[in-house]
């Protein structure tokens, strides 16, 4: 950065001091050419000197724009002054106009409108005591001479900022988009991370359970039927947890074909049925006149539901699970109860160093982010009697998010 600021001045004082010597040498010709050469008097010659010292000073910094106006202007006067002179009141044009625009580009506030005066009297007072015109030409070359420069140096600046307003614009409409879009990718990484937390802890707890079940009835002997039942539930929620894992895949490449469409509230029963098969009760009540819902909420409550169940299956006493589904007016709300093993202790509301803990706590924040992207709450904790944990969610039902 600081390089190539340094690189930008170097560019600006070297067009400066290009400009200032175009000047001096275009004034310098208007003068030599004004007239034969034995014509001039020792008093002309002396005026082109003075020439060449205001043209040069159009090669300092900006910022003294306003005293190289103020020479030009003395110089024109001075011109004035010179009657006798064939160069009389017409010794600096060039330098003159390029001082009146650096005026107006780079001079701000009163400085710029002082600049402005100071050129306009002195191209009035300059042609005013030469007597070379009356007033309807002298306004003419006032405006000429000092008004016009002065006008297009500011609107080159003013054009300049507007460029730079734009590009601005345009820089921050760039950054904002990919803001937006590293949002968007955090936020899809964050869902489907929820996704495949909820798909495979699910169907793990269930293979987990199964597999217990099935070496009990191995070390009890006596249950054929029992271990069969056990290990043919472990290949089903294997299969399962296979082909919700695929689906999962499919969605991140892009596949939107109709079997990696995820599953909804209308696949509720298979979902329940998996988790009776492992050994698990679920009783299922619907209040009010169920309606379908739009479709990503209705993904987001099934994945609600399914940690519900996981969550009972896991860290549950094995006694029946609840499952109330109301649908009301303008909500929809899910509850799940099941009993809390005695053995176990409370279920935090944040994050533990224990390893159940945060299988609870990762589980209810999983829920309390799905509930979050459609406007719901949820609430959660052991009910009156301290022997069943409740966990509900609530959602308004307004549209598509």
């Amino acid at each position: 950065m600081i390089s190539h600021a340094g690189d930008l001045s170097s560019t600006l004082a070297r067009q400066s001091l290009l400009v200032a010597s175009v000047c001096l040498v275009t004034d310098a010709a208007a003068f030599l050419t004004a007239g034969p050469l034995s014509h001039f008097r020792p008093l002309d010659w002396g005026a082109l000197a003075v020439i060449t010292l205001a043209d040069a000073a159009l090669a300092l910094p900006a910022r003294l724009s306003g005293w190289v106006a103020l020479a030009h202007a003395a110089v024109r006067v001075a011109g004035g002054l010179w009657g006798g002179s064939i160069i009389a009141g017409q010794l600096n044009e060039a330098g003159l106009l390029i001082a009146g625009y650096r005026a107006g580009a780079w001079l701000r506030g009163a400085a710029a409108y002082l600049a402005l005066a100071v050129l306009v009297i002195g191209v009035g007072a300059a042609n005013l005591v030469s007597l070379r015109h009356n007033g309807e030409v002298l306004a003419v070359e006032v405006g000429r001479s000092a008004l016009l420069p002065w006008l297009v140096g500011r609107y080159t600046t003013a054009r300049r900022a507007h460029i730079a307003e734009l590009e601005r614009q345009a820089e921050n409409q760039r950054r904002d988009a990919r803001a937006a879009v590293e949002h968007a990718v955090a936020e899809e990484r964050s869902s489907i991370a929820r996704d495949l937390h909820d798909v495979i802890s699910h169907h793990v707890s269930a293979i987990g359970v199964h597999a217990g079940a099935a070496r009990l009835g191995l070390a009890g002997a006596g249950r054929p039927d029992g271990i069969a039942d056990s290990l043919s539930a472990v290949e089903t929620s294997s299969r399962s947890a296979m082909v919700d894992l695929r689906r999962l895949l499919d969605l991140l490449h892009g596949d939107a074909s109709e079997t990696s469409r995820q599953p909804g509230l209308d696949n509720l029963e298979d979902l329940l049925g998996g988790v009776r098969r492992a050994g698990l009760p679920v009783r299922l009540a619907t209040h009010g006149i169920a309606r379908a819902v739009p479709g990503s909420l209705d993904i987001a409550v099934y994945r609600i539901i399914q940690e519900m169940l996981t969550n009972a299956l896991r860290h549950g006493d094995g006694t029946a699970v609840e499952i109330e589904l109301c649908y009301g007016d303008a909500s929809l709300s899910v509850t799940a109860r099941n009993g809390i093993r005695s053995a176990a202790p409370d279920p935090p509301a944040g994050g533990s160093s224990d390893g159940e803990h945060r299988g609870i706590a990762r589980g209810l924040a999983g829920i309390r982010k799905r509930a979050a992207m459609f406007d719901g709450t949820i609430a959660y904790g052991p009910d009156s009697t301290g022997n069943r944990w409740e966990t509900t969610a609530a959602f308004p039902l307004g549209g598509d998010r």
